[in-house]
């Protein structure tokens, strides 16, 4: 395991708390629904070859819940104050699902602290015709039984008896995603109108077997981000970094070093 750190830092008066590993270009994790506040496999992965930084969002994990924190646009100006903060200058950005929603957030009202962007799976723009999973409306089992095509990772996933910290960390996190993402659901309508935006080397990485946003959402993402790639991975549901984290790795590499000075 590559060695890491967790440490709590001040951004206007919120408290979040950071994973920090790895040495080289710098890289920023956003994290989907889920929250991210244990250092995990595919954080190893991207630290042999990054210096990554993986915040738990306000109201996520062991971050502060700010009374402010009203919608996703709330959260993409804490995060352009936050890169700041962080000393996150030229940084690549990758964001899972609803963490791939922030990232775009942030990209259309300021890139000027990206070098590249990386979107797994992402949330945030509505595809007509093509309904997305709802995770409010599964059992906790389908939620996790619906994000990976691979049912021994979700077997796994379930047998685990989380801490009373853990449990409480996940209903933190599910009240906190009910609140910015419950209506519309999981996106900004407003938001393709301003994709055109992001000009900065962009990968979109989907799973062909994408139960939350299928695959299409992936392809209307390509096609409203100039000069955007779109890989999809086969075998592989909502969280290619955890099921397929070669795959991952390769693409979040590979417009990295397109971005490259």
């Amino acid at each position: 395991m590559v060695e890491h750190t967790r440490e709590t830092i001040q951004v206007n008066g919120c408290a979040i708390e950071v994973l920090r590993g790895g040495s080289g270009p710098k890289l920023l994790f956003l994290h989907g629904a889920g929250g991210a506040s244990d250092w995990a496999p595919y954080m190893d992965r991207l630290a042999e070859r990054f210096e990554i930084a993986v915040p738990s969002h306000p109201g996520f994990g062991r971050s502060d819940t700010p009374g402010w924190l009203d919608s996703m646009s709330d959260l993409a100006f804490f995060y352009l104050d936050a890169l700041e903060t962080m000393g996150l200058d030229d940084a690549h950005v990758v964001g899972n699902s609803l963490g791939g929603w922030l990232a775009c957030e942030i990209a259309v009202r300021s890139a000027a602290r990206m070098r590249s962007l990386t979107l797994v799976g992402a949330a945030g723009i509505p595809v007509e015709g093509v309904p997305m999973g709802d995770i409010f409306l599964w059992s906790p089992e389908n939620r996790v039984r619906n994000v990976y095509h691979d049912q021994a990772i979700a077997e796994a996933r379930l047998a685990r008896n989380p801490s009373e910290e853990e449990a409480d960390i996940a209903l933190k996190n599910y009240f906190t995603t009910s609140r910015l993402a419950w209506s519309p659901r999981f996106c900004n309508p407003d938001l393709p109108k301003w994709l055109h935006r992001i000009r900065i080397p962009t990968m979109i990485l989907w799973g062909a077997e994408d139960k939350v946003f299928p695959p299409a959402y992936g392809e209307a993402y390509a096609a409203s981000i100039p000069g955007s790639q779109l890989r999809i991975v086969p075998e592989c549901g909502h969280l290619p970094h955890q099921e397929k984290t070669d795959a991952f790795l390769d693409a979040v590499t590979a417009i990295a070093e397109e971005a490259a000075p």
